[in-house]
């Protein structure tokens, strides 16, 4: 079901689209919470002393999805953080990371795998996503491809699943040196290099960042509210929080994509 929450804010004008990749597009990663959130319980629960571990896993859950859609570093940046808050001596960030790949590809071996093997690549990603990708590339909008997982781990999964070919604009993603890509980075860019203004901007997204990202410069933002990993259904706790930070349009999937088309072009 397509909720249009600003019904007066339309994409008429838009000249660039910048699509988030895992849970906008992709199902491959799908699940990756429910590894990197353990995981951080886990390795606090060893300092916080003081603390539940329902009151530690709501610290956890609240900064991971705040920076759900930066680089995953920031993720492991504040866990460091908390850790030393709580007296305790925390690792480099960069080893949580690993730790955390490390334990997610244990759950993703098999779908990358798959495709490998020859699985249709539209089974793992979110329903409607290559409707959604033809129509808006038949409207001749410059698009671009943004993602906070490693930049060599997210090229090779776009090209599996054979979405590359839609973005003219490029695929990007986390860096090592962290500080020199964003998703709000890569979008000044764009405007500074003037492809487009602020309102010709349009945004798809599952997290917090980059809705937040795209309305901060004027653009129309899709909130993608996706359930995964069938994406059948609005996730409630996922829309109340791309709401709150403006979106423009909340989505399940893209299977209504004619619908949600004539929403962001009605002329």
């Amino acid at each position: 079901m397509l909720e249009h929450l600003h019904p007066d804010v339309n994409a008429s004008h838009a000249r660039v689209v910048l699509f988030d990749f895992d849970g906008t597009l992709s199902l491959i990663r799908s699940g990756w919470m429910n590894v990197m959130i353990p995981l951080m319980v886990e390795l606090l629960s060893e300092v916080a002393k003081d603390e539940s571990e329902a009151q530690i896993r709501e610290v956890v859950e609240e900064f991971v999805w705040r920076l759900t859609g930066k680089q995953t570093i920031y993720q492991t940046i504040e866990l460091a953080e908390q850790i030393r808050k709580r007296g305790g001596t925390p690792k480099e960030p960069l080893e949580y990371k690993r730790m955390y790949l490390d334990r997610l590809w244990t759950e993703v071996r098999g779908r990358v795998k798959d495709l490998k093997d020859g699985a249709p690549p539209d089974r793992y990603m979110v329903p409607g996503s290559r409707q959604l990708l033809e129509g808006l590339k038949d409207r001749g909008l410059r698009m671009y491809l943004a993602s906070g997982t490693d930049e060599s781990y997210m090229k090779e999964e776009a090209r599996l699943l054979d979405v590359t070919k839609y973005f003219d604009g490029g695929v990007f993603g986390a860096l090592d040196d962290y500080k020199s890509f964003s998703k709000a980075i890569l979008i000044q860019r764009i405007i500074r290099n003037a492809e487009c203004s602020g309102d010709e901007f349009l945004g798809f997204g599952d997290g917090y960042v980059e809705i937040e990202n795209v309305k901060q410069v004027g653009g129309v933002a899709v909130g993608a509210a996706t359930d995964e990993p069938d994406c059948l259904k609005v996730d409630i706790w996922k829309r109340n929080r791309l709401a709150g930070v403006g979106a423009d349009i909340i989505v399940p999937n893209y299977l209504e994509t004619e619908r949600l088309l004539k929403m962001l072009f009605p002329n």
